[in-house]
């Protein structure tokens, strides 16, 4: 099984074990969680959850439960920082594909790394970025 990269709906729903995660992002996630997989969070991913939960549209302590997971030696995630090289691969995914600026940088994130994406989003999916859900 490959890494992965996740965008944040993802994250979120897994984190909440929200239903409306797919069948195949929770076997990647389980097997994160057994440290099988490594799944690379972006950066970006943590400052939408602190906006959502601003806005009352997640829980509340969902950055602390984050944190509480990723500091965990059990599970394989890990934090992706948004570098230069992710800024560059940016031009290999066309704003005309992927108009939200936080979904390209999650998307330029799975790109550089070569990884497949974990996302249900439509947009993305429709674009040169491999996913899974």
């Amino acid at each position: 099984m490959p890494n992965y990269v996740t965008d944040t709906h993802g994250l979120v729903w897994y984190l909440t074990s929200d239903a409306r995660l797919g069948r195949e992002a929770k076997v990647i996630f389980a097997a994160c969680e057994r440290g099988e997989v490594l799944i690379f969070v972006p950066t970006i991913s943590l400052v939408e959850i602190i906006y959502l939960q601003e806005k009352r549209k997640i829980p509340e302590n969902l950055h602390a439960q984050f944190t509480l997971v990723i500091n965990s030696d059990r599970f394989g995630l890990r934090i992706a920082d948004l570098t230069h090289e992710i800024a560059a691969a940016l031009a290999q995914i066309p704003r005309a594909a992927v108009p939200d600026m936080p979904d390209r940088i999650i998307a330029a994130t799975a790109l550089h790394l070569g990884v497949p994406l974990i996302s249900r989003d439509r947009i993305i999916q429709l674009s040169e970025v491999e996913t899974v859900w």
